[in-house]
């Protein structure tokens, strides 16, 4: 079974628990005060970044291949008092309303490098003019850790490939950095990350 059978994210997203906590991603809650709705999230898994900006008042939209994890997603909103809207998709084949989004996350959904080269022209596409693009994803540094994230060289992210990938987006904030990781059991610890915040242009 691998990472891109849907069975596999059921499976890691079934029990009780949240794999990842039910707290939003740290560095999107340092920066979420730039995002307009409506909201894409990319492989948003059990809620908690859909939620937390649903919480401050954004239109959000999780998509992910696990109905398991949207089901808790679901389930997460309703507990804190807040909607919101979720869509079964396979990224390989997702295409996003174009010109629709006032931002778009991308939090630790790694893709590999061919569904990136399809996908995240049609990302860039589906923001509005002036909407926001916000990435966190292990680097390939992280293969050096044992602290989460894929160990596959071409599903991990470098500042140079996010250069590339999303060419037509002026960056605001593009770096790799170590960070202290705390999201539930799937990620903890020290990790080295690549940020990326990039606005189409108006």
């Amino acid at each position: 079974m691998n990472s891109f059978d849907a069975s596999f994210w059921n499976q890691r997203f079934g029990g009780d628990g949240y794999l990842y906590g039910t707290e939003p991603n740290a560095f999107l809650a340092e920066h979420h005060a730039l995002l307009r709705g409506p909201v894409l999230s990319l492989s948003e898994g059990a809620g908690r970044n859909a939620v937390f900006l649903a919480a401050q008042g954004l239109d959000v939209l999780g998509v992910d291949y696990s109905a398991v994890a949207l089901d808790k997603a679901t389930r997460l909103a309703a507990s804190r008092g807040v909607a919101i809207r979720t869509q079964l998709a396979d990224l390989s084949s997702y295409e996003p309303k174009t010109g629709h989004y006032g931002a778009v996350i991308s939090i630790f959904a790694h893709l590999p490098s061919g569904i990136r080269r399809r996908l995240y022209p049609l990302i860039a596409q589906a923001l509005e003019p002036g909407g926001i693009l916000l990435l966190e994803a292990y680097s390939e540094s992280q293969l050096t850790r044992d602290t989460g994230g894929p160990r596959d060289p071409d599903l991990l992210m470098t500042v140079d490939k996010l250069r590339l990938e999303f060419p037509d987006l002026q960056p605001l904030l593009l770096q790799e950095t170590l960070r202290d990781v705390s999201e539930g059991a799937g990620h903890s610890g020290m990790a080295s990350v690549v940020q990326f915040i990039g606005r189409r242009p108006a």
